[in-house]
Formats: structure tokens, C-alpha cells, sequence
């Protein structure tokens, strides 16, 4: 895994790891990263992960729509 540092203003305190995990959640939900990635950058097991990412509105079944419904209709 790369290392990257990231500045973020002292204002922020207790938050830190808050914006690693809001980071990761988008990652995820943006399909660059899998749920067990974005967990591991997040230092969190994956199901606490999953538990927060309605807290940065993202849904854990990330599954376009347009999918479901090809998937529908061949079943």
C-alpha cells in the first residue's frame, strides 16, 4: 500500500481519522476501491466500515441500477 500524506487543518483535532474514512467511503462508492480496500486504508474491519457508510451517504449495496435490472431480466 502507498503512504500519503494529507494536511488537514488542526481545526479538525479529534476528526482526523474522520476524513480517512470519508475518503475511503467515496473510493468506494466511486468503485476504485472494494469494501475490504476501503476498510484496510480506513484501518477499520470490514463490517464497521460497512456500518458507517451511511454516515457519509453512501449505500453499502453499490450496484448501479441499470445492473439490476439486466440481472433481473436474465433470471
Amino acid at each position: 500500500m502507498t503512504t500519503i500524506t494529507l494536511q488537514v487543518p488542526d481545526s479538525l483535532g479529534e476528526h482526523q481519522n474522520d476524513t480517512v474514512r470519508f475518503i475511503g467511503a467515496k473510493l468506494y462508492e466511486s468503485g476504485k476501491l472494494s469494501l475490504g480496500q476501503a476498510a484496510e486504508m480506513a484501518g477499520l474491519p470490514k463490517r464497521t466500515f460497512a456500518e458507517l457508510l451511511g454516515d457519509y451517504g453512501v449505500s453499502l449495496l453499490n450496484y448501479p441500477v441499470s445492473e439490476i435490472a439486466a440481472d433481473a431480466k436474465r433470471i
